[in-house]
C-alpha cells in the first residue's frame, strides 16, 4: 500500500521499490513505474498500485482418482505481475488517491483465476490415475501437469501475469482411506520390527552361548592348570618328604654314631673308673689288713687289763655325748652291791 500524505489540499505519494504506480490526470498518463514519489490533487488524479514482487499462492482443492476415491491436494504457486500497464488495463488495481488502500480485490481475483486453472489441470490427471499410483508418483506428474497447464493458459499473459514456480505440497486421502492404507505398511514395519527384534535377541543368545562356552573352556583350563598344580605340589611334597627322611636317616645315623662312640668313651671310662675304684679298694683293703695286721702285732703283746682300758677308752670315744645321769636309788644300791661283792 502506498504512503500517502496530505499538505494543503496537495497529496504526496511516495510509493515502494516493489509497486509499480501509474497516474493519471485527465485521461493522460503522468507517472508510470515503480518506487514513485510525486505530489498530486486528490480530485484529478487516477491512481494505480500494481505489485511486481513475487507471491505466493497456496491452494487446497479436492479432487478424485480413477478408482472414485477422494484426495486432497496442497500446492503452492509463486507468480509475479510481468506487465503492470497489461494487468492494470485488465484488473481493478486503482487506489485511493486519500489513503492509497484498493479500491477492489485484484489479488484475491488473481488468486482464483490460478487456483481455477490449477485445479483444472490436476482434476485432469488425477481422473486417470488410481490412488494407489497417485499416492505414489502423483506428486511429480501433478506439479509438471500443473506447471505445464498455466504456463500454457492464454489468459494469464493477457492478464500480464508470469508463473514462477510451482510446489505440489501433499496428496492425502481420506482418513479412512489413509489409515487403511497405512495398516499394511504398519504390519510389514511391525513385521520387521519383530523380526529385527529376534534377531537381535538371537545374536544375544549366540553371544551369551560363546561367553558361556569361553568361560566353561576357562574354567576347563583353570581346572586341568589346578590338578597340574595338585600334581606339581604331591610330587614337591614327595621329593621334600624322601629328601627330608634322607636328612633324617643321615642324621639318626650321624646320631647314633655318636652315641655308640659316646657310649664305647662311656664304657671305657666307666671300665678304666671301675678298674681305679677295685684297685683303690683294693689298695685300702690292703692298707687296713696291714694297719688291722700291726694293730694285731701291738696288741698282741699287752696284757689283758690295757686291752680292757684300751676298749674302755674307744667305747667311751664312740659314745654319743651325756650332758647329765640321773641315778636312780635302785641304780646306785645295784652297783654298790657289785662293788661290795667284787670286794
Amino acid at each position: 500500500m502506498a504512503d500517502i500524505t496530505r499538505r494543503l489540499g496537495w497529496r504526496h505519494l511516495r510509493g515502494a521499490p516493489t509497486a509499480h504506480i501509474r497516474h493519471h490526470r485527465g485521461g493522460k498518463l503522468l507517472h508510470d513505474g515503480p518506487g514513485l514519489s510525486f505530489w498530486y490533487r486528490a480530485l484529478t488524479a487516477a491512481l494505480s498500485e500494481v505489485p511486481v514482487d513475487d507471491r505466493e499462492l497456496a491452494m487446497t482443492f479436492h479432487a478424485r482418482t480413477a478408482d472414485f476415491q477422494d484426495v486432497a491436494v496442497q500446492a503452492t504457486v509463486t507468480y509475479r505481475i510481468s506487465d503492470p500497464a497489461t494487468a492494470a488495463a485488465r484488473l481493478d488495481f486503482s487506489i485511493d488517491p486519500d489513503t492509497g488502500v484498493w479500491r477492489g480485490a485484484p489479488l484475491e481475483q488473481l488468486g482464483t483465476l490460478l487456483t481455477e486453472t490449477a485445479q483444472q489441470h490436476a482434476l485432469d490427471v488425477l481422473a486417470r490415475t488410481p490412488l494407489a499410483a497417485a499416492l505414489a508418483d502423483g506428486v511429480t506428474a501433478l506439479r509438471e501437469r500443473i506447471a505445464a497447464g498455466l504456463a500454457g493458459e492464454p489468459r494469464l499473459p493477457g492478464t500480464g501475469i508470469e508463473v514462477v514456480a510451482v510446489r505440489v505440497v501433499a496428496l492425502r486421502p481420506e482418513p479412512e482411506v489413509e489409515r487403511a492404507l497405512r495398516t499394511p505398511a504398519r504390519e510389514q514395519i511391525q513385521q520387521e520390527a519383530d523380526r529385527a527384534t529376534y534377531e537381535r535377541r538371537a545374536v544375544a543368545v549366540e553371544r551369551e552361548r560363546a561367553i558361556a562356552e569361553n568361560e566353561l573352556a576357562s574354567q576347563i583350563e583353570l581346572a586341568r592348570r589346578e590338578e597340574q598344580l595338585v600334581d606339581q605340589r604331591g610330587t614337591n611334597a614327595r621329593r621334600e618328604a624322601e629328601e627330608g627322611a634322607a636328612a633324617d636317616a643321615v642324621r639318626a645315623e650321624a646320631e647314633a654314631a655318636r652315641t655308640v662312640r659316646l657310649a664305647e668313651a662311656e664304657a671305657t671310662r666307666s671300665v678304666r673308673l671301675a678298674r681305679a675304684e677295685a684297685e683303690g679298694a683294693r689298695e685300702i683293703g690292703e692298707a687296713r689288713a696291714q694297719a688291722q695286721a700291726a694293730w694285731l702285732r701291738v696288741h698282741a703283746d699287752v696284757d689283758v687289763a690295757t686291752l680292757h682300758a684300751l676298749t674302755g677308752t674307744r667305747l667311751a670315744e664312740n659314745l654319743p655325748r651325756i650332758d647329765s645321769v640321773t641315778v636312780t636309788p635302785d641304780l646306785l644300791t645295784g652297783l654298790l652291791s657289785r662293788l661290795g661283792a667284787r670286794e
